[in-house]
């Protein structure tokens, strides 16, 4: 942040169209991502599939999982074999007929069509999504802007994902499945055709050859088997070590936050006739489920520069900021209060209903834990791994995702057999006393990275 108010440079035209890329893709994403949860579960004569509620969050977990995969596929091609400047908007081309398959799954009421969208969806995210940030990053001749440059890309992320959240309900609910899958398509092809001309203009040179092929590398390749060939020292296996572990909590914490979506829309959601658990009602307006994603995508977005500040201060008080290890057992705390939320709306409301207070209040719960955990994982790595572990380190952050993401569907079928309040209590006290040991640990975590 002080280096953006030194340096007060204008940032290059190029990154507005790589950021606006981002609002496009993620506009889709997320609208697709709430409607294959409602699509998969609906009955045949309301416009859906008619599968169960444990088939929908297993679906709708598989589009999730494998876009954190295949960014690792993608990037390599980029890196060795492809132009990135083809494979961003072939990304964003395979996504759009993704959601044609998706179009089509609705008016044949075909499973087999969704699954090929979810395929071709995670295959387009693949090529788009790192490429398209890597080709950003190269935009800047001055390195210190990138801070706040990303900063700004994902608050555009978040822009996309609150405005396909909170509109794209409309869409479904007045026309049906099939036209907002056609709706997110058209997305996609304009983001096609928006990459392709704004490359043209204002890329220059960025992004013509592989990443590989258009960067010299400094190091003599005898020099660089030496330093391949060299054992890693004691300190370098701590650090790696302690990457282990961090990554180890993160999976607990990804798999438990996709879940909080699962009992929203199913348990509590105003989408299903059996589904009268809470109030979704103001005045003579339903509110959608999306909407809950469209409450954390603003959260997002506002609660992000508010964090800067806090732990800016912190830095600058006497007692300095909190360690990694401390910010990331306190986004675990968060979001396992989150979870008693649940667990205790669910006791109060009896026979009754549920406010659409306490749905606020996870979502607003589960967003700053989100806030505080998920930027900590990248900047950890790239601080302590390894120089030449640094793109496999890098790797293993998105991939510790991929498995939460696979896992969360399962884990809402098996908690499902269960009585919704103990076991969503259950899971909630288990992210509490990973965040608790998390934070009591910190000393000796920290001697390992020192």
């Amino acid at each position: 942040m002080d280096n953006t108010v030194k340096t007060k440079k204008k940032y290059p035209k190029g990154f507005y169209i790589c950021a606006l890329s981002f609002t496009f893709e993620r506009m889709a994403f997320y609208s697709a991502k709430w409607l294959i949860a409602l699509f998969v579960v609906k009955t045949l004569a309301e416009g859906g599939l008619g599968l169960t509620d444990a088939d929908g969050a297993k679906m709708s977990a598989n589009l999730v999982a494998f876009t954190y995969l295949t960014p690792i596929f993608g990037g390599w091609i980029a890196d060795r074999w492809l132009s990135p400047r083809i494979c961003v908007p072939l990304g964003t081309l395979l996504m759009g007929l993704g959601y044609l398959c998706g179009w089509q799954s609705a008016i044949q009421g075909s499973v087999g069509m969704l699954w090929l969208m979810i395929a071709l969806v995670s295959i387009g995210t693949g090529f788009f999504k790192g490429n398209i940030s890597a080709i950003n990053g190269r935009l800047f001749e001055d390195q210190t802007q990138l801070d706040s440059a990303f900063t700004i890309q994902y608050s555009f992320v978040n822009i996309g994902s609150f405005i396909g959240t909170t509109f794209v309900s409309f869409i479904a609910y007045g026309a049906g499945f099939g036209p907002t899958f056609l709706v997110c398509a058209l997305i996609l092809f304009l983001d096609t055709i928006w990459l392709i001309f704004g490359g043209k203009a204002y890329f220059g040179e960025i992004g013509k050859k592989p990443f590989k092929i258009n960067e010299t590398n400094i190091q003599t390749e005898k020099d660089k088997q030496k330093s391949d060939d060299e054992p890693l020292t004691k300190k370098e296996k701590l650090r790696v070590g302690a990457i282990i572990l961090v990554t180890l909590f993160s999976v607990i914490f990804w798999v438990v936050w996709y879940l909080t979506y699962m009992p929203i829309m199913y348990h509590w959601g105003p989408d299903f006739d059996t589904a009268n658990k809470a109030n979704w009602v103001i005045g003579n307006f339903t509110v959608p489920s999306s909407w809950f994603d469209s409450l954390n995508a603003l959260c997002c977005i506002f609660m992000g520069p508010l964090l800067a500040v806090v732990w800016s201060k912190k830095a600058n008080s006497p007692k300095g900021d909190l360690s990694m290890f401390k910010k990331t057992a306190l986004g675990m705390l968060l979001l396992g209060v989150a979870f008693m939320v649940m667990a205790t709306a669910e006791i109060v409301r009896g026979a009754g209903q549920a406010s659409l207070m306490w749905i606020v209040m996870v979502g607003l719960l589960m967003s700053l834990g989100e806030m505080v955990f998920s930027p900590l994982g990248n900047s950890f790595i790239s601080k302590f791994s390894p120089p030449r572990l640094l793109g496999l380190m890098m790797g293993v952050w998105p991939f510790a995702i991929f498995i939460a993401a696979k896992c969360y569907g399962y884990l809402y079928e098996y908690l499902a057999k269960y009585s919704f309040a103990p076991a969503y209590g259950i899971v909630g006290a288990i992210v509490l006393i990973c965040g608790v040991v998390l934070w009591s640990m910190d000393k000796r975590f920290n001697k390992l990275v020192e």
